[in-house]
Order: C-alpha cells, then structure tokens, then sequence
C-alpha cells in the first residue's frame, strides 16, 4: 500500500521540488503551503508521515504550531521538522513537541527520504511496543487514549480539554496510569517505551 505524506512548505519552488521527488520515490504526495490548507487534507486523508517547514508565511513558529494542531485533530503520524533556521530554541521545542526527525536546509532529496523510511520504521516499532505496555499494565480503553496523549508529549491541561474532561479528571487517569506501570512520573513512563 502506497504511504500518504503531508508536505507543509510556503517556498513554492522547494515545495514542488520535493513533491516530485518524493512522488518519484513512490509516495502519494499532498502539500500545503501553510498550515490551514494543512490541517484541511489531515481532516480528509489518512496520514502517514507529515514534513513540515517551522517557518510559514510571516509566522517563525507556525510548523510547531501545527505539530500541536494535526494531534488536536488525532492525526498521530510521526512529523519530521525542517527548516532553514535551526536554532537551538526551535529545535527543542520541535522535539518537546513530538517531532520524530530533523532536517536543517539545505538538504538532498535522498536525505528526505532517507528520513522518512527512519520515521516510518520507528513508528512501526513504537507501536508495537506501545500496543504491549498497554497490555502489560491493562490500561482501560480511557487510560490508553490518555497515554497516548501523554506519548505525544500534551500536558494535563491540553489533554483535559482534548477529552472534554476536567483537569482533575485527567489527573485521576494519569495517577492510575503510572501506577499500573509501576512509574511515579512522565519522564518514567516514557522511558518504558524508549529504555536508555
């Protein structure tokens, strides 16, 4: 089966450029120049890895915005993070969001996809390794969609108005959550599923 990308660039000659390249590798390309157009095809396409630009239109933080945008939308497809201005500030904040790769411009087209097999591998494997702690630990079908949102890196708060429950609520079901896996925070929990 074909994989469905998502590429999110404003530069319309670098957009086109890596859409024919990656349609040459096989994919099935969708692209946006910004990030409305963006979350428009993740409401209608099942997406399989998105590659997004930080810098869209006149906004220097717009790709990270919609990192946060596409999980609101439940879209959980791994995100790979490019950009010409890669400060140290961006970079964390892209990686604290969940992004699964990063590629500073310039770069080959070979790099790109390169990249994309790494995600789409990783994903693959966290997955499983998500679908067993879950079993392990015999999280409820509630307890599991909060981990989920605990994986992508949401806080309380976010998760709460995601699930349309109280901030208290969510909490109850994180306490329970680190309690069945035998963890007392975050940073613990996550290390059950990327061991050092």
């Amino acid at each position: 089966m074909t994989a469905t990308l998502l590429l999110v660039e404003d530069e319309d000659d670098t957009r086109e450029l890596l859409a024919r390249a990656l349609d040459r590798a096989g994919f099935r390309t969708l692209t946006a120049a910004g990030a409305e157009a963006a979350l428009s095809l993740a409401r209608t396409a099942e997406l399989d890895v998105v590659i997004t630009d930080i810098v869209l239109g006149a906004d220097d933080l717009a790709g990270l915005k919609l990192m946060t945008e596409l999980h609101a939308l439940g879209v959980h497809a791994p995100v790979i993070v490019i950009t010409a201005f890669a400060d140290v500030h961006r970079v964390k904040t892209a990686l604290n969001q969940g992004a699964a790769f990063f590629l500073e411009k310039p770069f080959s087209a070979e790099e790109l996809l390169a990249a994309i097999e790494r995600v789409r591998q990783a994903g693959r494997g966290a997955e499983a390794a998500i679908q067993r702690l879950f079993e392990r630990a015999e999280l409820t079908e509630k307890e599991r969609t909060v981990a989920r949102h605990l994986f992508d890196g949401l806080s309380g708060s976010e998760i709460a108005e995601l699930e349309h429950n109280s901030p208290r609520t969510i909490r109850q079901h994180i306490s329970q959550i680190y309690a069945k896996c035998g963890v007392a925070n975050r940073a613990e929990f996550l290390r059950l599923l990327f061991p050092r």
